[in-house]
């Protein structure tokens, strides 16, 4: 049992009113964690805190809107979760932007930008607020949630793909950067999930059957078939892990 016990750790997941997000932050409260939801919509954020406290049968979640685009938004979540739970252990940047279907021919200056702001520079923002207090505890696990888009090219969401690759990398570096001071630095690269962050890609049959036609297990993903992959980076099992890609796929890579 103690193999994936975070008891007593406080975990941020951003992005975690819904989706891969609220899985991850459910999964993290059930394994012993203190867990802030957080998203832009306050109300959303909320319900989902109130859903994962009756779930785990105890006041694992509480809820801080911000959005990731605000730097000053990202201060006051790391700032107020440490006031009301305590120093920060573990940080999931889960929450993510695609402004854009369609050809890297069409896209727009602002959304190109508002791809790479949201889903690259937020969460370094992220690790640099979180870094001095997991220092000055011991260590901690910083955990970014990427995308198999990062490891191909694409014709319709090349801009989010640019972006996931460099999570990859910004991984390794503040594993190198932070690994002396016993903080690991990971990635989980999803495969199609059935959200609605997705939903373009698996509501629309064509695509979901090329998609699904050449992966092993045949089928998309789950929500909370990826929330296992996080509580393992997050918790004593991968206290030996950082820098490393970790695909949540159904071998979708490898079809």
């Amino acid at each position: 049992m103690t193999l994936f016990d975070i008891s007593g750790k406080v975990a941020i997941v951003t992005g975690s009113s819904r989706g891969i997000g609220k899985a991850i932050a459910h999964r993290l409260a059930e394994h012993g964690a203190s867990v802030v939801i957080s998203s832009r919509n306050a109300v959303s954020c909320d319900e989902a805190a109130a859903e994962i406290n009756a779930a785990v049968g105890r006041e694992a979640a509480i809820a801080i809107a911000a959005s990731i685009s605000s730097k000053g938004d990202l201060q006051r979540l790391v700032a107020e979760t440490q006031e009301r739970l305590g120093s920060i252990d573990i940080l999931v940047c889960n929450a993510a932007s695609n402004p854009h279907f369609g050809s890297m021919a069409t896209i727009s200056d602002e959304q190109f930008s508002k791809t790479l702001q949201n889903n690259i520079i937020s969460n370094h923002w992220l690790a640099q607020m979180v870094a001095p207090q997991m220092i000055a505890g011991g260590g901690g696990a910083i955990i970014i949630v990427s995308s198999i888009g990062g490891l191909k090219g694409s014709a319709e969401i090349g801009a989010y793909n640019i972006s996931k690759a460099a999570d990859f990398q910004l991984a390794r570096n503040l594993a190198v950067e932070l690994g002396p001071q016993n903080i690991r630095v990971n990635c989980i690269a999803p495969g199609l999930i059935k959200t609605d962050f997705a939903r373009a890609l698996w509501e629309d049959e064509a695509t979901l059957k090329r998609v699904t036609s050449t992966a092993p297990l045949r089928r998309i993903g789950l929500p909370d078939e990826v929330a296992g992959a996080a509580v393992f980076l997050a918790s004593p099992a991968g206290r030996y892990v950082t820098g490393q890609t970790v695909v949540v796929d159904g071998g979708m890579t490898i079809g």
